[in-house]
Order: structure tokens, then C-alpha cells, then sequence
């Protein structure tokens, strides 16, 4: 049960602190105690039900920028059976706001990649809040060559604000990482699988997001920049992030709609952050299912699908 509420999670959390408050009480009301607590667990159900079933698209971002949302690290603990990490870019260093290495999950050996936003503090700053730099970058092309050296096939966990934007990291070129691996997972000869598990933000989402297959847990978001940015951009005011997220329909539901992803993961009631074990059964079971699926197609299949999907992107 999580700590943090989010400002519509309020009456959820009233009723949860009431049942805590009767569960710490020293009355000894026997059968009564327990069928009032039974109802205020029912009233939580229906109630977190209606919320989350009309959730508006800012809602959706906080729920996928929640403090206790399960991150890469989290997940990979949950669905994978081993992971072995692979460090650095074999050019200037590594970077911890982008992890990779192989894994197993089920009976598929893979590479998997995803970035890591960090949980305590100090955690956040090693990992720079999930924005991977140009070397970021440069180690996830590296590791989606050994893929396909190896036949493995890839799968990437997206969670990212986007791309850090600071001086020394467009000094480095991150412009053109990004650009390169656009161009290596166009053509990659082995399966990609894409899966948005939290913030899908801009091009740093995207340099690992080109794929075979992609999908998006229920209330993630995917756009072109955050809604920050583009308040910024467009009214040059951040404080209307609300209104930049409706008109990007970063939702799942718009994105899948406008044909940008093709499956949309379930997660438990009331998001990902309140039952993390679930939502990694149901995030294992997609990549599982999506894995058989890709390695029954030809290579040259796939690279031919994926092409086309990318030039479609756009049309009507």
C-alpha cells in the first residue's frame, strides 16, 4: 500500500486511514470490527474503480511519475530469473542512468535495456533522474549488436523524462547517439520488443524504443516532450503542464489509437505502484507472449515490417 498519495487519491486515503485507525484501536468489538473493516475495504475497491476508470491524461502522467512506481531495477528483479550487467561504451564511460546486460526471463535469453530514475537521493543523482547521456546511449547500441551477434533478441524497458539536455552532453554528441541508434534498431537483424513502463519522454525514450513490437502499461505516458517542456515551448508558462498533456494525448488509450504502440499491458487497480508484484506478473506475461510471437517470424520479416511501420508513422 503506498505512502504517497496523489492529490485524486485523497478519498482513497481517507478510507484507508480509517481502516488503520480501527485496526490500531484497543476496542475489542470481535466480528463487528472485522465487517466494518470488510465494507471500508469494498468501498476502497469501488471507489479506486471510479477514479482510475476517469482518470484525465495529466492524472495518468502523475500516476507514471509516482515516487513509488516500480522503476527498471524493480522490474527486473520481479520477472527476470538471472541478470548479468554489462558496463560502459567503450568510448568515455558508463553511464548509470541507462542499465543493460542479458537476462533470462521465462525460457528466452535476452538483452535487456532500460533506464533506471534511482530511488533514495543519492540513488537519483548517480542515476541523473533516468536521463541517459550520448555514452548512455552509445553502451545500449553496443549491447543491442551483441544482441543480434548472438541471436538474442532485445527488449527494452522505457522510463525516461527524456534525454539530459546539459551543455557537456550535447558536447558529446548526444544529438547523434540518439540518431544512430534510430538507425541501428531500423535495421537490427534480430527481434526488438518495446515496452513504455512509466514516462516515455521524447528522444530519449525513443532511442530505445524503435521495435518490432511495442507496448505500454496502462498508465504510462509517451510523447514528443514532457508536458513541462512543451507548456514552456507553447504559452512559455510550465505551470500549464496540464493543459500541454491533454493536447499531446500522451495516454496510452490516444497513443494506441493513433497507432504509435500496438498492446496495452493491464495493470492492478489503482496503477502499478500499488501492487508492483502484479504489475511485473502482467509486464512478464506480455513479454513473454510477445517473445514467442517475433522469434516465430523470419528476420528478414521482421525488418521489413518494422520498416514500414516506421514510415507510417504519421500518415492517416
Amino acid at each position: 500500500m503506498p505512502s504517497d498519495y496523489l492529490d485524486f487519491e485523497e478519498p482513497i486515503a481517507a478510507l484507508e486511514n480509517k481502516i488503520q485507525d480501527l485496526q490500531s484501536s484497543d476496542n475489542n468489538l470481535g466480528n463487528d470490527l472485522a465487517k466494518e473493516i470488510s465494507k471500508l475495504n469494498d468501498s476502497i475497491i469501488k471507489l479506486t474503480e471510479q477514479i482510475y476508470k476517469n482518470l484525465n491524461i495529466w492524472q495518468c502522467v502523475q500516476v507514471a511519475r509516482h515516487p513509488q512506481r516500480p522503476h527498471f531495477i524493480d522490474l527486473v528483479d520481479k520477472i527476470c530469473s538471472d541478470f548479468d550487467e554489462l558496463h560502459g561504451d567503450r568510448q568515455y564511460g558508463d553511464d548509470r542512468a541507462l542499465v543493460g546486460g542479458l537476462a533470462t526471463i521465462g525460457n528466452h535469453r535476452l538483452v535487456l535495456i532500460g533506464q533506471e530514475k534511482g530511488r533514495t537521493t543519492d540513488d537519483k543523482i548517480n542515476r541523473n533522474f533516468g536521463m541517459a547521456q550520448p555514452e548512455g546511449y552509445r553502451k545500449a547500441g553496443r549491447l543491442m549488436k551483441l544482441a543480434e551477434q548472438f541471436s538474442l533478441p532485445v527488449v527494452t524497458l522505457v522510463d525516461t523524462p527524456g534525454a539530459y539536455p546539459g551543455i557537456d552532453s550535447e558536447e558529446r554528441g548526444q544529438s547523434e547517439a540518439i540518431a544512430k541508434n534510430l538507425l541501428l534498431m531500423s535495421s537490427l537483424k534480430t527481434p526488438i520488443l518495446v515496452n513504455i513502463i512509466g514516462e516515455g519522454g521524447s528522444g530519449g525514450a525513443l532511442a530505445i524504443a524503435v521495435g518490432d513490437h511495442i507496448s505500454m502499461m496502462k498508465y504510462a505516458t509517451y510523447s514528443v516532450a514532457s508536458p513541462e517542456a512543451c507548456a514552456s515551448i507553447v504559452w512559455r508558462d510550465s505551470d500549464k503542464a496540464s493543459d500541454a498533456a491533454e493536447a499531446m494525448l500522451m495516454n496510452a488509450e490516444n497513443i494506441l489509437r493513433l497507432k504509435l504502440i500496438d498492446e496495452i499491458v493491464d495493470e492492478p487497480l489503482g496503477g502499478a505502484h500499488r501492487n508492483p508484484d502484479q504489475a511485473a506478473l502482467l509486464l512478464k506475461k506480455s513479454i513473454i507472449e510477445n517473445l514467442d510471437n517475433l522469434k516465430s517470424i523470419p528476420i528478414s520479416s521482421l525488418i521489413e515490417t518494422r520498416y514500414t511501420k516506421l514510415m507510417s508513422y504519421g500518415n492517416k
